[in-house]
């Protein structure tokens, strides 16, 4: 696996050189875009519309629109200048409960590994975190982007979780009546919950709608035709209660399978 990023992890005085790698990778299907009367593929292609032609990634610079069609531009020297040697760090600004932090404000998540020789301190900020129950709170320039992160203990090692900011984050866009609910209704739906409970292993959990596809995919190759996947009944139950009664039902009956 590449490493994503090289940093170094620093609170106060301690300095521990990481690697940043992702913790996720993309196992979706991936589609071409294609022609719809000859099925070639179609290519997109970088134009000057100056000199009218083709520019490849070493002929493109970054540039910053002040005013229309008025630009300053960049090279990655200048930028790499601007940043300070905090910047160039994880830097630890302080600790805090992991449940400080809305999950709204996540983004993506990172292992943070130790480069060879920053084991010890790595681990003994780690051990010191998790036996406290507290995260990092950090902030390091990805890019040309400062990312708000947490360090997240674990017990193999640390996450680097990116946050959003306070300001990337958007109200909701309707507001949300809350109707009264009464005491039988709220036992209803307790007794609903307590009757689907059961440990959450992500072991079992796989992307049901992908195998589908690549079944489809296989058999449009063979020259057939799709079928129909959805062939379940409409749910025509508009009750509460008698839903979520029907719901301990079923929830019990696919126990007492299980």
């Amino acid at each position: 696996m590449a490493v994503a990023h090289k940093s170094a992890i620093s609170v106060g005085m301690l300095y521990i050189p990481v690697g940043l790698y992702k913790t996720t990778k993309d196992t979706s299907v991936s589609f071409n875009q294609l022609c719809k009367d000859t099925h070639e593929r179609v290519k997109y292609k970088k134009i000057c519309p100056s000199c009218n032609k083709e520019v490849d990634s070493e002929g493109i610079i970054k540039g910053y629109e002040y005013e229309k069609g008025k630009y300053v531009t960049f090279t990655e020297d200048e930028l790499e200048k601007i940043k300070t040697k905090k910047d160039k760090t994880i830097h630890i600004e302080h600790f805090a409960k992991l449940s400080d932090v809305d999950q709204i404000f996540y983004e993506k998540n990172y292992y943070a590994v130790p480069e060879p020789g920053a084991e010890k301190a790595f681990e003994l900020l780690r051990q010191a975190m998790l036996s406290q129950k507290k995260v990092g709170i950090a902030k390091t320039v990805l890019g040309s982007t400062e990312n708000l992160i947490v360090l997240y203990p674990t017990r193999e090692g640390i996450i680097a979780k990116t946050l959003f900011y306070q300001a990337e984050i958007q109200a909701v866009p309707v507001a949300v009546t809350k109707p009264e609910v009464s005491k039988p209704e709220v036992e209803m739906a307790k007794t609903m919950i307590d009757s689907m409970t059961s440990t959450f292993d992500p072991a079992i959990y796989h992307d049901e709608y992908q195998e589908r596809l690549r079944q489809a995919i296989e058999t449009k190759i063979a020259g057939k035709e799709i079928v129909n996947a959805d062939t379940e009944g409409q749910n025509n139950i508009i009750d509460l209660m008698e839903a979520m009664k029907k719901t301990v039902e079923m929830a019990k009956g696919t126990k007492g399978l299980a």
